[in-house]
């Protein structure tokens, strides 16, 4: 059975999660850009039952509330709006539907980011070695440093890594997205690396969430869903 689904911000990651939609059983009813909340009506959504939103930060608290009040649940893949998420959720709970965020719906991205937590609690009780991010993505990207990076650095803190982790990013070309952490001392460097070569695993993921999101209610983020491919309870095409 098909499900109703709604893309808001139709450039290539929409218009990406557009074209491999109807693998994971989704029938796409309605197309928006960027930032024309305006737009969203129930006559406009044409019956969709979940969204998935990749807008820019600006545009992004409002496109979630407005689809929160018409009843629909959302996956956001947009970044650089979380200071507003504590409002959001207040929100979601008014209207009794779901958000679904995260910085990175790439399955290969959020190990990595489990790789680097564990690599940062290693060295975390070894104080010759200082660390670093950086990354770089194509030149039309918005925020800078990325949520990931940003997210890779949280999870560094939270994993017991207290000494300072210097951050970095590029923006040139067309690049999908690099992300590196490394710790150096005075004896050797280690490096960790995660290399996009498209975008088609963060449209896989973020429908995925989608499929996952249904029915529910409630703020989530993307590890829970990754809890539930790991358990069997969900598949990876489904």
């Amino acid at each position: 059975m098909t499900a109703p689904l709604a893309i808001i911000g139709h450039g290539k990651m929409g218009r990406l999660v557009e074209q491999l939609a109807p693998e994971y059983g989704f029938d796409v009813r309605a197309c928006f850009s960027s930032s024309n909340v305006a737009a969203l009506s129930r006559e406009s959504l044409r019956g969709a039952s979940v969204a998935v939103e990749f807008t820019i930060p600006a545009a992004a608290p409002a496109n979630i509330r407005k689809l929160a009040s018409l009843g629909i649940n959302t996956v956001s893949g947009t970044t650089g709006w979380y200071e507003q998420l504590p409002e959001i959720r207040a929100e979601l709970a008014r209207t009794q539907t779901a958000l679904l965020y995260a910085a990175n719906f790439s399955i290969g991205v959020n190990r990595f980011v489990e790789i680097v937590s564990r690599a940062a609690a290693l060295f975390a009780d070894h104080p010759e070695y200082e660390a670093w991010g950086w990354e770089i993505h194509h030149s039309a990207k918005k925020d800078s440093p990325s949520g990931t990076l940003k997210s890779l650095e949280l999870q560094m803190r939270t994993s017991g890594f207290t000494r300072p982790v210097s951050l970095s990013a590029s923006r040139a070309g067309t690049h999908v997205g690099t992300h590196e952490i490394g710790f150096d001392s005075p004896s050797d460097t280690i490096t960790l690396r995660h290399a996009s070569k498209n975008r088609e695993g963060f449209a896989r993921g973020a429908l995925l969430a989608a499929r996952w999101i249904i029915g529910k209610k409630g703020v989530f983020e993307f590890r829970e869903v990754l809890a539930d491919l790991q358990t069997g309870k969900i598949a990876a095409g489904s």
